[in-house]
């Protein structure tokens, strides 16, 4: 069987390493086409915690990968100037608190901040302690299960990234091709891609294409003509600017997205340097007003020309049709508020692996097609493209969330998004929350409730109710525990390295050196 991935960057090479790792005892032969002339778009370099166990899964070494992407960690993100101007909040990688008698911690704490002094509930979270005083440790077994109830994820170059999964990649047998497409042949009775020619003359035939070229969705959109669904009356930002700086400050474990007129600012620190961009409407700013509120913000000088971007937010109508599977920015883009464009790829590499088709050793099923010895089993089809509407879907609401759980009345932006009639999906999910503190959970979706709950409370969305059972359990008691449990991650945080610090540690250290993770 012969897989072709046209496109490389980030999806490419990530798609290229999972099916070269996942399939290596199989006989499966990957191809991958991509040409340097045309290059990536490459700004993103925040990550969520998932991509730790596709790079685990891979067998890939977490130290000998930091080094080669210049990575730091990221323990959440830290919004600024979004409920209201003047106020900001962490969203971290893990939960508040420990649950008592069987009951999510956040609802005893709604309870005392009503009745009594609670603090913080960001007190009550070990990535949020540690963020904000630029501390940096594993998760692990510690007195409490305080300790290990937090996650991490990267801040890396995507194009050193893709570097390293190509070499990985390459290594295990994957063929590299340069070149350009320049035509694509169709079965003439199915309509499946059979093949693509280069600039070059050169013709490369597969039986299934993996399409991670970019916007344009070369065989995905402009041969198979899938459908975009537009999201822009949601998410309107559609323009990008991103510049490189040098590093100066303490190097923080969180990224940060500050809220601008007319969008808003992401500054992800990495060991080598700076990344920054300003994503935003056009409508309410030009390109050159847009620069100039990024380049003011900067921390140290410019390394590069600012690179500008343009994107419809949205997604395929089907991420696989016939016989091509779209995956990265061919599939859809969402803006990169929560650092989600990495995950969705992962996502959609999980997926693929989990349906890929199988060698038919039997006549096929009337519901199968058959294409050079695989079967495309129609319900797998449906199954997968079900199953990534959802996650766009969610990444979407989430991502909104952000935009009208405000109170802002400063600009014509803000004034859209508080008049805005939200997505069925979301508004329920508000609704719940507001009524009794109610958070639904989902089998697919990229964010969990304490992701959820960080960004309603964060932004002042404050429930009426919260769960009546609490109101059994004595305050005092309450207060006590809710004081223990800050005191543990308050002694913990403090015995934890600077971010700094761990990492040049890390970095020197060897497979089996004490930092590594229990």
């Amino acid at each position: 069987m012969h897989v072709c991935i046209l496109g490389g960057g980030t999806a490419g090479w990530m798609a290229a390493a999972a099916l070269s790792k996942k399939f290596e005892k199989q006989s499966i032969q990957v191809t991958l086409v991509e040409s340097e002339s045309i290059g990536t778009v490459g700004v993103g370099e925040a990550t969520l915690p998932h991509i730790r166990f596709f790079n685990e899964t891979l067998g890939i070494n977490e130290a000998e990968f930091m080094r080669h992407t210049q990575a730091t960690f990221k323990l959440g993100i830290e919004f600024v100037d979004w409920g209201q101007l003047g106020q900001r909040y962490i969203h971290p990688f893990g939960d508040f608190g420990e649950s008592l008698h069987n009951i999510d911690f956040y609802q005893h704490w709604l309870m005392l901040n009503q009745k009594a002094d609670a603090g913080s509930l960001s007190d009550y979270a070990f990535g949020i302690v540690a963020a904000q005083q630029n501390k940096f440790c594993f998760p692990h077994q510690g007195k409490t299960s305080l300790q290990k109830s937090f996650g991490y994820a990267y801040q890396f170059d995507a194009g050193l990234y893709a570097d390293f999964l190509s070499k990985f990649s390459q290594s295990r047998g994957v063929t590299r091709v340069e070149g350009i497409v320049v035509h694509t042949d169709l079965q003439p009775d199915s309509g499946n891609v059979k093949g693509i020619q280069l600039e070059d003359g050169q013709q490369i035939e597969a039986d299934f294409f993996v399409d991670c070229s970019g916007f344009k969705g070369v065989l995905i959109e402009e041969t198979l003509e899938s459908g975009y669904q537009d999201w822009s009356q949601w998410l309107p930002c559609n323009r990008a600017i991103a510049i490189p700086c040098e590093n100066k400050g303490e190097l923080t474990p969180y990224t940060r997205a500050t809220a601008k007129e007319a969008g808003w600012v992401w500054r992800i620190p990495l060991q080598h340097r700076t990344g920054n961009g300003h994503v935003y409407w056009n409508e309410f700013t030009s390109d050159e007003q847009a620069a100039d509120t990024l380049l003011q913000g900067l921390d140290g000088p410019a390394l590069a020309d600012p690179k500008q971007l343009f994107f419809k937010t949205g997604r395929r109508n089907h991420f696989w049709k016939k016989n091509v599977v779209a995956i990265g920015l061919s599939a859809g883009f969402l803006e990169p508020l929560e650092s989600t464009s990495i995950h969705l790829i992962q996502e959609g590499i999980t997926a693929l692996v989990e349906l890929f088709p199988h060698v038919e050793e039997t006549s096929p099923s009337t519901s199968d097609k058959t294409l050079n010895g695989i079967t495309i089993n129609e319900k797998d089809v449906n199954e997968y493209n079900a199953r990534m509407s959802l996650q766009f879907e969610r990444v979407r609401d989430f991502l909104l969330l952000h935009y009208v759980a405000n109170k802002r009345t400063d600009s014509e932006m803000w004034r859209y998004f508080n008049s805005m009639i939200l997505p069925d999906s979301l508004q329920e999910k508000i609704d719940l929350w507001t009524r009794r503190a109610y958070i639904q959970r989902y089998e697919f979706g990229a964010f969990l409730p304490p992701s959820w709950l960080a960004v309603m409370l964060g932004q002042n969305l404050i429930p009426e109710h919260y769960d009546p059972r609490v109101n059994k359990y004595q305050i005092a008691e309450l207060q006590k525990h809710a004081a223990g449990m800050r005191q543990d991650i308050a002694q913990a945080v403090q015995n934890c390295m600077t971010h700094s610090d761990f990492i040049k540690a890390y970095g020197a250290a060897s497979n089996t050196a004490p930092l590594r993770k229990i």
